[in-house]
């Protein structure tokens, strides 16, 4: 039977970050009727880490590091607030939210059996801001001005500016902690070995196609493990995926499932199949970013005349099935301080307004673009969506689109070297608020590696909005960044994904093993061994 406690809330729902202002012991992990046999779970994505060191990573390689990293503070079964993971403790020490001291688990260990202490976080964030990888994580620490490490187990942060949201920020597998003896402190480690803390060991990793996970005997942490070893596989192909599944080479798929797929087993689900679906909602969205070093993309008025076009109804339909859902704000639904924007401004998709905005600006002729995607990160729709959008696009009569594709890691650096005209990207939260949406993306360091000054929303929004630990009083903050976002249009909200988890009935706790940026946390997967 499972008691209700304070961590059991919906993982879509908005942080109250007041919370964090005392944080006691982390919640426990539930436990199940189900056991290990000794076989390692196999789990499929699509989605394949671009590295292996935490200092180089503001993308899905979380995906592994939450497994195999640890960091003071994360988020346990149903938690939408950071409980403490490494840390015993964590709390803001003084009323402004500028000071934010974390006392270290006794006995801590890497993995290696090298001490894990304060100096080794001092040394974890430190890197990460030393190094300062293009479109890295260095982004989600702004407002950090100093670590320290007074003892052993204290380690204290001081900011620049209030931020109530920074116990959020060392929730992220961005934060984890590395050992010092195997992460130098000014470059990034290049081998495809690991040193962590985390409930599981890196056993050996075959890059782009297979990491093998072994139990960790030195982690002390919340997790309680359900399993003794994971392998992740990673596909290139959605329908590759799915297939092994059919043929049970693989227990589970967590990420890039087809559309087509997803209604097959919504069609099947009252049938005694072999395979199950978990679905659930997601704050997840894909969107187009616009180079504003390039001679057309660069152009307000083009980008106003691509968003008025584009239909994301006909996307969501037609390309994904109804799987997804239109968006029309960077910040999804669900989350407090959502809009519809785009819609507000755009309405529906008109040729003739947006044949409009390109005459009074003086462009007669046909816009020339290259739209890039990547081939092998969100899925096998993400080719037939790029056809979709060149047909809406060239069908105006407006544009004259060129599409081209790269695999994930090179498609990274080519974004990063401002290469693409116009980009897709997709996003999952750092953490579940609004924040989260808009200041990623904004200033000269950002994660997508494409600068965006938007001072107000630098200077004045976001600083005032980090001041409130009620995150219900910054709505109206939100809103007018938003409206600044829709006004630029260099960001362009497509779609809100929801959350599909197909697995072999004998395959326990896929239902919450999400945690709120929808990584999954393999140490709650089991088999079943009677039904």
């Amino acid at each position: 039977m499972f008691k209700r406690n304070r961590c059991l809330r919906g993982v879509a729902a908005i942080a109250s970050i007041a919370s964090i202002s005392s944080l006691a012991t982390g919640c426990g992990v539930l436990t199940s009727d189900t056991s290990d046999d000794g076989k390692p779970i196999v789990v499929g994505t699509t989605s394949s880490p671009s590295t292996l060191d935490p200092a180089a990573s503001w993308d899905s390689s979380w995906e592994l590091f939450r497994n195999i990293y640890q960091t003071l503070l994360s988020y346990p079964v149903g938690a939408s607030t950071p409980q403490p993971d490494a840390a015993e403790n964590c709390e803001f020490s003084d009323e402004s939210h500028q000071v934010f001291r974390c006392e270290l688990r006794e006995g801590l260990k890497f993995s290696d059996g090298s001490t894990l202490d304060a100096k080794a976080v001092k040394h974890s964030v430190d890197r990460i801001r030393k190094i300062n990888v293009n479109g890295g994580p260095a982004g989600l620490l702004g407002s950090l001005e100093r670590v320290q490490a007074p003892s052993g187990r204290e380690v204290v942060f001081h900011l620049n500016k209030p931020d109530a949201t920074f116990p959020f920020v060392l929730a992220t597998p961005a934060l984890s902690i590395v050992s010092p003896k195997a992460y130098p402190a000014d470059a990034l480690r290049e081998d495809s070995g690991i040193v962590g803390s985390g409930p599981y060991d890196l056993q050996s990793y075959d890059e782009g196609k297979e990491a093998r996970l072994v139990r960790n005997e030195q982690y002390k942490g919340y997790a309680e493990r359900q399993n003794s070893a994971v392998t992740i596989r990673y596909f290139q192909d959605s329908a590759e995926m799915v297939k092994s599944l059919r043929e049970k080479q693989v227990d589970l798929t967590y990420r890039g499932l087809a559309a087509d797929d997803v209604i097959e087993f919504q069609g099947r689900a009252s049938k005694e199949e072999e395979i199950k679906l978990v679905e659930g909602t997601s704050t997840s969205i894909n969107y187009l970013v616009f180079n504003p070093k390039d001679p057309w993309a660069g152009k307000k008025p083009v980008r106003q005349a691509i968003a008025q076009v584009i239909d994301r109804s006909a996307i969501a339909h037609k390309v994904y099935r109804d799987t997804v859902d239109p968006l029309y704000s960077m910040v999804p639904k669900g989350l407090t301080g959502h809009t519809t924007g785009f819609f507000d401004d755009y309405g529906d998709p008109s040729v003739d307004k947006a044949r409009r905005i390109l005459t009074e600006a003086g462009i007669t002729e046909p816009v020339p673009l290259t739209l890039w995607y990547t081939t092998d990160r969100y899925g096998s729709e993400t080719k037939l969506e790029f056809q979709e959008l060149e047909h809406q696009l060239e069908a105006s009569g407006l544009f004259e689109i060129t599409l081209e594709s790269r695999p994930w890691n090179t498609y990274v650096e080519g974004y990063q070297k401002g290469e693409y005209p116009v980009f897709g990207r997709g996003w999952s939260p750092d953490f579940p608020d609004a924040d989260n949406f808009i200041a990623p993306f904004i200033g000269k360091q950002n994660a997508l590696g494409t600068p965006y000054e938007a001072r107000e929303i630098s200077n004045v929004l976001l600083p005032r909005s980090r001041r409130e630990s009620d995150r219900g009083n910054v709505v109206k903050d939100f809103e007018d960044a938003q409206r600044i976002l829709v006004d630029d249009a260099r960001l362009l909200p497509l779609w809100q994904g929801r959350q599909y988890v197909a697995s072999s009935r004998d395959i326990s706790g896929a239902e919450r093993a999400l945690d709120p940026s929808t990584i999954m946390m393999m140490w709650l997967l089991s088999r079943k061994t009677s039904w």
